[in-house]
């Protein structure tokens, strides 16, 4: 199966580097410092699953060079989004597949407007991965990949795909519901994002706090709020759902945002938190948790510069 990785980041590129382990034909596109390392190094990996080192890697930065393939991994930051989409059309076959792994709850949309309803995905990825240096991912939790038609039809494409991540040793489910899963990533996410970045803590501090913890749980029930205001039946349960799933996460666990924001980059708020709020607004939803989180992080948005 020929993959394509449009955002070679700690999702794109931690995913990729155990297809591409497994045997798949993987090409990461990138830039800058990471697409010359990846070049003239390959990809390493570190996890706590079991570091990897791919000592050479196909890496491309002009889409033209590597031609149609089966799948197309969309991962890119959601403020890169409309940038990476021109990098789409010279990847698409007749029967190519592009799964959006992007945070956030629009990217099914944007990518159905971009490249059409037949080569359109819905997925959702779970891991704390991030580009620890140029060509390195480090990994610190969680590796779980979801994806599926929006319409919960079958596809021949994500049914090789499901073949091919099998064994590249991290948890994958093909959904027939791709919608309700994405928005559960989202009230799991929009959270664990802006909590951990407006506290500047790891999760470990927030879920041992009971007052962060009760303000993460409401937190959790705005978002749920939302989304069934908008019609995507989310469990009722969430809040205790994930209060539970992130006291089991490391304690050093950070959202990318966090990592983002102590690095001075920009940052996904809009699309997080801040769509909590502005869907909330549309759904005539009260979202005060989520309002201060964008409020307070609001300076931050486009990194230091």
């Amino acid at each position: 199966m020929r993959i394509a990785i449009v955002g070679s980041g700690g999702v794109g590129g931690y995913f990729g580097g155990r297809l591409a382990a497994a045997g798949s034909d993987v090409t990461f596109l990138a830039r800058g410092a990471h697409l010359d390392a990846m070049r003239s190094r390959g990809l390493r990996i570190d996890s706590p699953k079991g570091n990897l080192h791919l000592p050479t890697v196909k890496a491309e930065s002009d889409p033209a060079a590597v031609g149609p393939v089966d799948v197309v991994f969309f991962a890119v930051k959601l403020y890169d989004t409309e940038s990476a989409l021109p990098l789409l059309p010279p990847l698409i076959g007749p029967h190519t597949m592009v799964v959006g792994f992007q945070n956030g709850v629009e990217t099914v949309g944007t990518l159905t407007r971009a490249v059409g309803s037949p080569h359109t995905a819905g997925g959702v990825s779970y891991v704390s991965a991030v580009i620890a240096e140029p060509g390195v991912i480090r990994h610190t939790a969680m590796d779980h990949l979801l994806f599926g038609m929006p319409d919960g039809s079958a596809s021949p494409q994500l049914d090789a795909l499901l073949d091919a991540c099998r064994p590249a040793g991290f948890q994958v489910t093909l959904s027939k519901d791709i919608t309700v899963e994405i928005w559960t990533k989202f009230v799991r996410l929009s959270v664990f994002s802006g909590m951990t970045a407006v506290t500047r803590s790891p999760i470990g501090v927030i879920v041992n706090d009971p007052e962060l913890l009760e303000m993460l749980k409401a937190a959790v029930r705005e978002t749920l709020a939302v989304a069934h205001a908008r019609g995507v039946a989310v469990s009722r349960t969430i809040d205790e759902d994930v209060a539970a799933a992130y006291k089991a996460l490391p304690p050093q666990a950070k959202a990318s945002m966090l990592e983002d924001l102590e690095r001075g980059r920009r940052i996904e708020l809009p699309w997080l938190s801040g769509a909590v709020v502005r869907l909330g607004r549309e759904a005539g939803v009260p979202t005060p948790i989520h309002s201060f989180i964008a409020t307070v992080l609001k300076p931050y948005v486009n990194g230091r510069d």
